[in-house]
């Protein structure tokens, strides 16, 4: 079983209308939208949720008030200022370290779950997808990757698949670390700015942290030819191939609002052709 991770070092360059397009040509595949943080694969996929979980992400201490003392131990361990002069516990500022339940003479204070989001399994037009949804200001985003990767790898051993698409977080975080640990390959989408060159450079650090063998696209290379030459000259010195250039057109645009990848609204575009032979060359890489 192969598996491919679509990221980049910011967002908006355009990844995940690379993965749904990706995810309309590929074959016996599972699809993951590991963006927690901020999925959107699920608009244009438009899945049939056949299963939800809650996540539990940091834990969130409660108090028992007829077990509680008043000592005030809690209160003057915690860094966090969880807890106010009046042993009422914030859970917004509770991180779940735990230390004033360590700190508590008579046991008055537990460590329970906290509900910090959703893991779903669905059906889509595309085949089975998995992705998860982080709740506005949780923690944990990482620890829910990995869940959505776990049933990711479920599905495909359920189904005798024998590839996942994983659509990764942006950034260089530990949402990031956990969605590259272990796959096959990386596809870095870059845009063609001078922050888009040095975004790409830091997510090829993490690439080589964790040997992940990293390919390029270029999205939207038109716009500035001569920072896209730029991109093309330093993945030459650095062996890098580039596997895909396409250019920008606004029927990206028209596909999402249509709920479709640029693949299924015009596949006779150019961006869309080129997206093709794009995939073709990752198949040949992953597969040899």
């Amino acid at each position: 079983m192969k598996q491919i991770t679509i990221i980049s070092g910011k967002g908006g360059t355009g990844k995940t209308s690379v993965t749904a397009a990706i995810a309309t040509i590929a074959k016996n595949k599972v699809i993951a939208d590991c963006d927690v943080d901020a999925p959107d694969l699920h608009l244009i996929l438009n899945p049939r949720v056949k299963k939800t979980m809650i996540f539990h992400g940091l834990k969130l201490a409660k108090r028992d008030k007829e077990k509680c003392i008043g000592c005030m131990k809690c209160y003057e361990s915690c860094k966090f200022d969880a807890i106010s002069d009046d042993l009422e516990i914030n859970k917004d500022r509770c991180e779940g370290c735990g230390v004033c339940q360590y700190v508590c003479p008579t046991d008055a204070i537990s460590m329970i779950d906290r509900d910090t989001g959703y893991v779903y399994i669905a059906d889509t037009r595309f085949g089975p997808f998995s992705y998860g949804v982080l709740r506005t200001s949780e923690e944990a985003s990482g620890k829910l990757v990995s869940m959505v990767r776990q049933n990711a790898l479920a599905l495909a051993e359920e189904k005798k698949l024998d590839l996942i698409i994983i659509d990764g977080p942006p950034g260089i975080g530990c949402p990031v670390i956990a969605s590259l640990s272990g796959v096959d390959a990386a596809l870095i989408v870059v845009e063609p700015t001078k922050s888009g060159i040095h975004d790409m450079e830091r997510i090829l650090k993490v690439t080589e942290h964790f040997r992940v063998d990293p390919l390029v696209c270029i999205n939207k290379y038109d716009l500035s030819i001569e920072n896209s030459i730029e991109i093309e000259e330093y993945c030459r010195k650095n062996n890098l191939e580039i596997v895909g250039k396409i250019p920008f057109d606004e029927r990206f645009v028209n596909a999402l609002i249509n709920g479709k990848s640029i693949i299924e609204y015009d596949k006779e575009c150019e961006a869309s052709r080129r997206l093709v032979d794009m995939w073709n060359r990752i198949e040949r890489r992953l597969i040899r």
